[in-house]
């Protein structure tokens, strides 16, 4: 029997896999995801933290990186590349049936750039390079830095996964960025197909923010927006993609073959044990989006998920309740500064501490 992942595409969905672990690549689970209906990948510092301290599958590698002269830090980017490159090359068979659409395998510059520009365009292309994948995608903060860095690598015909937006003006930048790279390198006489990019909309931890914030303010009307303000703010940012990408500019260099900028709605594991456990799957199901799941959240829309097209459903209903947030007294500026400030550092916590295990672990007998 199908399942539920394998249905979405016929709606305009492609589900990704928001996980990437050496032994997925070597026991076969990584494959057979790709079976059922997975057709994309995305990584980040935390999940290769979790990946790498979980676990003795890249001690071989490592020792022998270290033994070698690599330095901690470079051993890091070295065992990550190597999975990257092995997941992007199990995906090799979506990415050429999707004509470049799909098959993309995510991998994000060294979070502690989210706010230096330059750093990052020579961290970008130093990493592009050394996966020299078709389709690999460089995931980017979407940070005020991040920003020039992204129309730079779009100009260069890199893809660019951009990550950490939370917020429908900040959104509104990247779609920009990313059109606006387009334009640079069209004026430039270079090919603007087969470049794929993604804009990466952090669902849950909106609802997270957002209802704590409401339980303080303690109203009846506070408490029955609870729930509400990810799905609002995803569905209008779904209605701002499709008016971006419509219209005489956009035209000009879809006629050359340029892609849409999908939506990406990243962390979709509902948080709230109160909330269905597909909340954030079940609502944001409609075409050109892409919806990246950790494995829990994966495994429960497989099972009991509604496929249907939803994204754009009750679009008014979205725009009144988003306004009622600012109403009832939920600073939606302030929280998108919040929770992109928390992300930045989140990974960054994560990329150090793993370093730090990594530097440990160097000056071992090579055994744990």
């Amino acid at each position: 029997m199908t399942g539920n992942l394998a249905r979405l595409p016929a709606l305009g969905q492609s589900p990704w896999l928001d996980n990437l672990q050496r032994r997925m690549l070597s026991d076969g689970s990584l494959a057979a995801l790709i079976s059922r209906g997975i057709r994309g990948l995305t990584s980040n510092p935390t999940i290769f933290q979790k990946a790498i301290q979980g676990s003795d599958d890249y001690d071989e590698q490592f020792f022998s990186l270290i033994a070698s002269g690599t330095t901690p830090e470079d051993a890091y980017w070295e065992l990550v590349i190597a999975d990257i490159r092995a997941a992007a090359e199990l995906l090799s068979g979506v990415h050429a049936q999707s004509d470049g659409t799909d098959g993309h395998v995510s991998v994000e510059v060294d979070p502690r750039l989210a706010h230096d520009t330059e750093g990052t365009i020579h961290a970008a292309r130093a990493l592009d390079e050394k996966t020299d994948c078709p389709n690999v995608m460089i995931k980017i903060p979407a940070t005020r830095a991040g920003l020039p860095a992204i129309r730079t690598m779009i100009s260069e015909g890199r893809n660019v996964n951009v990550t950490l937006i939370f917020s429908l003006g900040r959104y509104e930048d990247v779609m920009e960025t990313y059109i606006a790279g387009l334009e640079d390198r069209f004026s430039a006489g270079l090919p603007v197909s087969g470049i794929a990019s993604v804009a990466s909309f952090f669902i849950s931890r909106v609802d997270s923010e957002i209802d704590a914030r409401l339980d303080a303010i303690g109203t009846d009307e506070a408490s029955g927006l609870k729930g509400t303000a990810a799905v609002s703010q995803a569905r209008l940012a779904y209605e701002s993609f499709r008016t971006t990408f419509s219209g005489e500019r956009w035209d000009r260099l879809a006629r050359h073959g340029a892609q849409v900028q999908r939506p990406l709605w990243a962390s979709t594991s509902t948080k709230n044990p109160a909330y269905p456990d597909t909340l954030y799957v079940d609502s944001l199901i409609g075409p050109s989006t892409v919806n990246t799941l950790p494995d829990a959240t994966l495994e429960a829309f497989d099972d009991h998920g509604t496929v249907a097209r939803t994204i754009d459903v009750g679009l008014q209903g979205a725009r009144e309740r988003w306004a009622a947030l600012e109403r009832v007294g939920v600073g939606l500026r302030e929280v998108a500064d919040k929770l992109e400030s928390e992300g930045v550092a989140s990974f960054i916590k994560s990329f150090e501490d793993l370093l730090g295990t990594l530097r440990a672990k160097s000056g071992s007998s090579g055994t744990v």
